[in-house]
């Protein structure tokens, strides 16, 4: 056992390391993993399936830095090359990531409600537009108010990354160690990902002209959606958002297409919604561990 965690600690440790030794598996299981993400940062996603592809990257993150943070060699490290506020900005930093979390998952649900409503109307009064002239009505209030909600997150995001950076830099030059390095690039990662989520939900385009008359023109010309979808990657939030200001604008009825554009939009969700608890709950059982390093 002792040869084993021997060897352990010489290969977490290589960068320190006089002699040349193959890292250990985790280690370059981690540093793969955010390589990957930090390649894949840049300019917010238009299409659902890159956000949730993001949510899916940052569940492996945080289920390898679990992982290492198992092995009792990484938390003897970590605890003897922390000060307090090393350990003080970690667990804080981990704290307001699932408040960030915890705020995108109450947008989605709500949006999902309001997509219930305007579905039971639709149904229940077909030929009656009020009443889904009403609901859409409520829908898009919703959304004034939830992309108004979520400039005050990104904001807020913002501070918490240049926050971020200026802690990192310290590390940095304080030769911290290699775990808390990736814990904190980790968490730079996470911020960015949650900050795309947001735009994503906000739709920052703020319903262009093009985006609006593009969703316009599918719903005008049911059989251009399917070839349009493929050359498109419009956010599908806003694709409801432009034709339902549209149809509301001009007191137009409900057609097909919004109600195929409305379930869309609602299984949208729900895979950000999945995307968004899973990695929620891979953040706690990490926030878990390292209180339980700390504390002992």
């Amino acid at each position: 056992m002792a040869v084993i965690e021997t060897n352990t600690k010489s290969s977490l440790h290589l960068r320190s390391n006089s002699l040349p030794s193959a890292p250990h598996p985790l280690v370059s299981q981690l540093e793969d993993n955010l390589q990957r993400l930090k390649s894949s940062e840049g300019a917010p996603s238009a299409s659902s399936s890159s956000v949730c592809n993001k949510l899916n990257g940052m569940q492996d993150l945080h289920d390898c830095i679990d992982n290492l943070l198992q092995l009792p060699i990484e938390q003897q490290t970590l605890v003897q090359e922390c000060n307090e506020k090393s350990v003080g900005d970690l667990l804080e930093g981990s704290l307001r990531i699932l408040d960030i979390c915890s705020i995108a998952k109450d947008f989605l649900l709500l949006s999902t409600e309001s997509i219930h409503e305007l579905q039971s109307i639709i149904r229940r009064r077909r030929s009656n537009e009020t009443g889904f002239t009403v609901e859409g009505a409520k829908y898009m209030a919703l959304r004034k108010s939830m992309k108004k909600q979520i400039r005050k997150a990104l904001v807020n995001l913002k501070s918490m990354k240049n926050g971020l950076i200026s802690s990192s830099s310290n590390n940095k030059q304080n030769n911290s160690s290699p775990m808390l390095q990736s814990l904190k690039e980790a968490e730079s990662i996470t911020l960015n990902s949650l900050e795309h989520l947001l735009l994503f939900i906000s739709d920052p385009k703020g319903q262009s002209k093009n985006g609006r008359w593009s969703a316009i023109s599918k719903l005008m010309h049911p059989k251009r959606v399917v070839c349009d979808s493929l050359e498109s990657d419009t956010n599908e939030f806003e694709k409801v958002d432009a034709v339902l200001q549209h149809l509301i604008s001009n007191k137009l009825s409900c057609t097909e297409n919004v109600q195929s554009q409305l379930e869309n939009l609602e299984m949208c969700i729900q895979d950000l919604e999945v995307g968004i608890e899973r990695m929620s709950r891979k953040l706690i059982r990490n926030r878990v561990s390292l209180l339980n390093i700390f504390n002992h």
